[in-house]
């Protein structure tokens, strides 16, 4: 896939005119590379991008030379959606990289059509290492493998290109099946929630009351017949009384 750039020298403030001519303002840099201001219709971006995603090398044209780049960071207008800047990556074909691999559902699970069950996606994309012109386009997972509820599929069953080195735990949980909780269960539990907090309450005041009772029968047994006014006099200690000091006589 190629996309043909043109340099820019509108910056800042400049790009609203690009995108009104119905240009994209993107910049193409690289490790250990110039950046380049460029600028890309923006049709055919969305063509190239739709096919490419992030994670396949795209050869982008400029002044006829190639640059074997990978799209990133595509920024898009809030109301209208329409793509406001992106930045083109370049690679160098011989260099591994670390990237994340988009996963695509694809059929339709039997114990969701036919069992009722509830489908959990658990993984959205796996991270790999790879050349770039090795790096998977998607992993595709097939829903129709999960006939039960129960039953999931893992990273160690995605159909991996031996030259792709996967960086997640094979025994991570890609999507699974569950049981829907009825109305009757979701009430069953709020009703049990409720009645531990009540318990707790309950058990706190017990405690409580057990505390106040053991005080009191504590301080009767410590002065018993005193009244709850009574107080304690306080002793007075003996006034010290001085040595006299000794003058040695003199000689």
């Amino acid at each position: 896939m190629e996309l043909q750039v043109q340099k820019r020298e509108k910056l800042g403030r400049g790009v609203k005119a690009l995108r009104k001519q119905g240009l994209v303002p993107a910049e193409l840099y690289g490790k250990g590379l110039e950046n380049f201001h460029v600028s890309v219709p923006a049709k055919e971006f969305k063509k190239v991008y739709k096919e490419s995603g992030e994670n396949t090398v795209v050869q982008v044209v400029m002044d006829k030379k190639k640059y074997p780049v990978l799209i990133q960071d595509v920024s898009y207008a809030p109301v209208s959606g329409d793509v406001t800047s992106v930045d083109f990556y370049q690679v160098r074909m011989d260099e591994k990289l670390k990237v994340g691999v988009p996963v695509e559902f694809v059929g339709i699970s039997l114990a969701v059509k036919e069992k009722n069950g509830l489908l959990v996606k658990a993984l959205q994309e796996v991270q790999v290492e790879a050349l770039p012109a090795d790096i998977p386009h998607d992993f595709k997972v097939d829903l129709s493998k999960i006939s039960d509820i129960g039953q999931s599929i893992y990273v160690k069953d995605l159909e991996v290109p031996a030259n792709v080195r996967v960086l997640v735990n094979p025994e991570t949980v890609v999507v699974t099946v569950t049981a829907k909780v009825t109305e009757e269960e979701e009430l069953a539990m709020q009703q049990a929630a409720a009645a531990g907090v009540e318990g707790v309450k309950v058990e706190t005041e017990e405690k409580k009351a057990e505390r106040e009772a053991a005080k009191a029968v504590t301080g009767e047994a410590a002065t018993p017949g005193a009244t709850p006014d009574a107080k304690v006099a306080p002793t007075k200690a003996a006034p010290a009384k001085a040595t006299p000091t000794k003058e040695t006589p003199k000689k």
